[in-house]
């Protein structure tokens, strides 16, 4: 019984459409009833979606018109209870292992069943007992008739429901098979089938309830407030989430969580990302640096700035694409609920051709046939089969969540499952996204004087290469110095004066450069383009210093995951990129990257992207610019490097590396080959052991308690099977 909800607060709910807690709302059937019942009310039943694991009705937007209060008594008609989500109203209880009424149930039926089996067997034997071959006396049928009865009421009402709207469901297979062995006497096995069936569902609550709260986890991982200083006093106080707005100043203590994304002003800490990222070590975060809701401050006091309103953090907006993940079914799942929509008709069919025809054909007697019906129609129960999918989609997706990868749906899971190749973006993706100074090529001036030089003029900058030049500086201990008369030649360089002489450093298009330019000097500045580096060159009045070599570094790990991702046999790794070709083949020589196609624009990067599709098949494209989202869009599968990546990218992507660490590739596609297996795992065991026992059924071997037990066995099978998958390292 899938009952628990996973609700997901925002600052503005989507009023378009109505979204209810349904009670009682776990398999197909009950989908097909409900869309009988509230189809109509809605305006058709294309308005509707369902979410079984969640237990939730969606009204979507084109049937605002209806009134809520009238949805709830379509609802109520299936015997079913709805809560309209986003209303004071008290929900019903949302967990099936804590409704008393179905342990109450389960408790009477077992109990029953078992001092029936008692009494029988201390009257005729435990043999007699247990076959059913001796009467039994009525103490013993009392007992199985409480038994029953108590045990049966709650699969008798839904079994009304399924007459009322001539749905065939489990609940009438299952009622008709107690009857059926009531009226042929056989109390024990009556019971058995009540006991077990109502055991079953207890059971498969408790475990598919294990794989929803890993889900449920991420809601409480941001705190509910924030400790916010008062601009005017500097006094701190409590306030909502919801009520701290950008620009707000909150204070963090350590061991706490971070409430709302942020950035710090004072105070330095370092912070633990694993709830977010997957990243298990903790990470230094001092003046400027950002935080992430639910993440953990570990060590010391913190005073940030909030960036994003409780809506829009990047926890906030996890949650959304796993609420919208539950709508996008893999090809799997699809399959199964069309399936199972014309099995359970067919198995009653099947189950009443047992029952009628050969004894018509007199080809033995009616009891025997009939008792063989319903056999048939215990073991025909689909539950086991309805479940198969969706528990290990939900298992796969919570635990690539865990492990800092974000899926919005089972269905582009399945597709990882299937790539034949990928194309990645060059910067920020195979790269770190940031220059380096990789060397410091010398001509009339030492290294410290080359380094010295370009810190002072560049000292204050804040641009990509800048920084790296500043970095490299610190990193020799060279000290800054002031210099006077600072001018910037946009797009050229930045000149100054620097103990009493002029000083420079800028690109090949600088005039000073450009003045400076011989053999020696020309020779250099080729060298580093060939090799995909930026040259800087560095003088002061006629003299030429030096020249520094910038170059954005590979990720260093991208090597390995370009080597496993060949392991796991994805043959194509191709490079797409915006930058210079010089730039992109030094970087795929590196890499070991053959197929490279450089200096493209966005355009440029769909058209290659939807040719590799042409050639291959299923292809992802990996990105994290605003210049990536049409290629993302464009493929089979959009994957964006999430920690650093632009909300474009992240909102077009498919799935979303929470750490920028592209051993979540490999990862990711093994993963998903691994949830692909268990869902056809599932399936194999549902229909495989339902078939064998339909055919025992039909020459007499099985019992009903052996049926019931399988479906209840197969059932659990496929639950654990799914749940393999969050237990897994």
């Amino acid at each position: 019984m899938f009952y628990t909800l996973v609700t997901m607060p925002t600052n503005s709910p989507d009023t378009s459409s109505l979204t209810f807690q349904v009670r009682g709302l776990d398999c197909a059937e009950e989908v097909a009833l409900l869309k009988r019942a509230v189809g109509p009310v809605a305006g058709g039943e294309d308005l509707l979606a369902f979410d079984l694991i969640r237990g939730t009705l969606t009204v979507r937007a084109g049937a605002a018109e209806a009134e809520p209060e009238a949805l709830l008594r379509a609802i109520a008609t299936t015997g079913m209870r709805g809560h309209l989500l986003g209303t004071d109203a008290p929900a019903p209880r949302a967990n099936a292992w804590a409704d008393r009424s179905l342990i109450v149930a389960t408790t009477a039926a077992c109990g029953g069943v078992l001092v029936g089996l008692l009494l029988h067997a201390t009257a005729s034997g435990w043999h007699e007992a247990l076959t059913g071959s001796g009467a039994a006396p009525t103490a013993a049928i009392a007992a199985y008739g409480v038994g029953i009865v108590l045990g049966g009421l709650h699969i008798a009402r839904k079994a009304m429901t399924a007459i009322r709207f001539a749905r065939p469901d489990m609940y009438l297979l299952m009622s008709g098979a107690v009857i059926g062995a009531v009226l042929l006497g056989e109390y024990f096995e009556a019971g058995t089938v009540t006991a077990l069936f109502s055991f079953s569902l207890l059971l498969e609550a408790w475990s598919v309830d294990r794989a929803r709260r890993s889900v449920a986890a991420l809601m409480e991982l941001a705190p509910e407030t924030a400790r916010v200083r008062c601009p005017n006093d500097g006094c701190l106080s409590e306030k909502p989430v919801d009520a701290v707005q950008p620009g707000a100043c909150i204070v963090i203590k350590p061991g706490e969580r971070v409430p709302l994304d942020a950035r710090i002003v004072r105070g330095e800490t370092l912070v633990d990302q694993s709830p977010i990222t997957g990243e298990s070590i903790p990470e230094p975060r001092g003046p400027g640096d950002s935080i992430l809701a639910g993440t953990i401050n570990q060590t010391g006091l913190v005073e940030a700035e909030v960036t994003e309103s409780a809506g829009e953090t990047l926890l906030a907006r996890m949650l959304r694409m796993i609420e919208e993940a539950r709508g996008r079914k893999a090809a799997a799942e699809q399959w199964v609920e069309v399936f199972a929509r014309y099995y359970t008709p067919v198995v009653l069919g099947i189950a009443l051709a047992i029952m009628l025809l050969p004894p018509l054909l007199q080809f033995g007697g009616f009891a025997d046939w009939f008792y063989r019906g319903l056999v048939v129609l215990v073991i025909g129960c689909p539950c086991a089969l309805v479940i198969s999918t969706p528990v290990a989609m939900v298992a796969g997706l919570t635990r690539a969540a865990r492990s800092g990868v974000l899926i919005k749906g089972g269905a582009y899971l399945d597709t990882a499952a299937q790539l034949k190749a990928i194309a990645f973006d060059k910067t920020g993706t195979l790269t770190l996204g940031r220059p380096e100074v990789v060397d410091v090529v010398l001509l009339e001036g030492s290294r410290g004087d080359v380094l010295r030089v370009a810190l002072a003029l560049e000292q204050g900058a804040h641009h990509p290469m800048a920084s790296a030049i500043l970095e490299a500086a610190r990193r020799e201990d060279i000290e800054a110095v002031e210099i006077e008369g600072h001018t910037a030649d946009h797009g050229r360089g930045v000149r100054g004066t620097l103990d009493g002489e002029s000083c420079w450093l800028g690109s090949a298009a600088m005039p000073e450069v450009a003045g400076a330019m011989r053999k020696p000097l020309d020779d250099i500045l080729q060298r580093a383009a060939a090799g995909g580096r930026t040259p800087v060159v560095v003088g002061c009045g006629a003299q030429v210093l030096g020249v520094i070599a910038l170059q954005d570094q590979p990720r260093p790990q991208a090597r390995e995951t370009l080597a496993r991702l060949r392991a796991l046999g994805i043959d194509h790794l191709g490079m797409v990129t915006g930058d210079r070709q010089a730039v992109a083949d030094a970087l795929a020589g590196t890499l070991g990257i053959t197929d490279v196609l450089a200096e493209c624009l966005p355009e440029g990067k769909v058209d290659a992207v939807r040719e590799l599709a042409d050639r291959y098949g299923t292809v992802a494209m990996v990105g994290d610019g605003v210049n990536d989202a049409p290629a993302l869009a464009a493929s089979s599968l959009g994957i964006a490097m999430g920690a650093a990546g632009s909300d474009a990218a992240l909102e077009t992507a498919d799935i979303a590396l929470m750490r920028d660490d592209l051993r979540r590739l490999p990862w990711l596609v093994e993963h998903a080959r691994r949830v692909r297996r268990v869902v056809q795992q599932n399936i194999a065991f549902a229909l495989g052991i339902k078939a064998l026992f339909l055919l025992l059924a039909a020459l007499g071997s099985a019992t009903l308690w052996m049926a019931i037990a399988a479906d209840m066995g197969t059932s659990l099978l496929v639950v654990f099977n799914a749940l393999r998958l969050l237990w897994r390292r």
